[in-house]
């Protein structure tokens, strides 16, 4: 498919805003759950999960942010998310933030495979990518550790 610079670029943001979205929804069923454990889980689940989410759903914000103002686009606001019912089980929660990480990385996996960051991006956006990924790997095995340990 042929598409101009610009066309590919807002692709590009599209999708990368996609995968964003798909952080959100991991971020705000991790503060979510957070509310629910005791203390010693809370802080468990806050440096084995929450902190490397956030950290990837800062750095993929900034990233978003610096290539759409290099490439004359206006800069998005991304909205909290909300974690959906608030009956559902901590497990729960988690597994919902799991789910929302996997599709977020998926998301970024396929669009670095479309080669679209390479054609219209730069070192920046790509970079970007790349840490965003790094940030959410592990978050299933780590989520899995958490799980069985939590409430014993």
């Amino acid at each position: 498919m042929a598409y101009t610079t610009a066309e590919g670029r807002e692709k590009l943001l599209d999708d990368f805003a996609g995968a964003i979205e798909q952080i959100a929804v991991a971020l705000a069923c991790l503060s979510e759950a957070y509310e629910h454990l005791d203390d010693h889980s809370a802080e468990t689940l806050e440096e084995a999960l929450f902190r490397p989410v956030q950290l990837a759903y800062g750095r993929a914000q900034r990233s978003h942010a610096a290539f759409a103002r290099r490439s004359g686009f206006p800069v998005r606001t991304f909205a909290a998310a909300s974690p959906g019912l608030q009956s559902q089980s901590v497990q729960d929660l988690i597994a919902k933030a799991v789910d929302a990480a996997g599709q977020a990385d998926q998301a970024i996996a396929e669009l670095q495979d479309s080669m679209l960051p390479v054609e219209v991006g730069d070192p920046e956006v790509r970079a970007g990518l790349s840490e965003v990924r790094e940030l959410l790997d592990g978050i299933p095995l780590r989520a899995r550790e958490l799980v069985r340990t939590v409430g014993r």
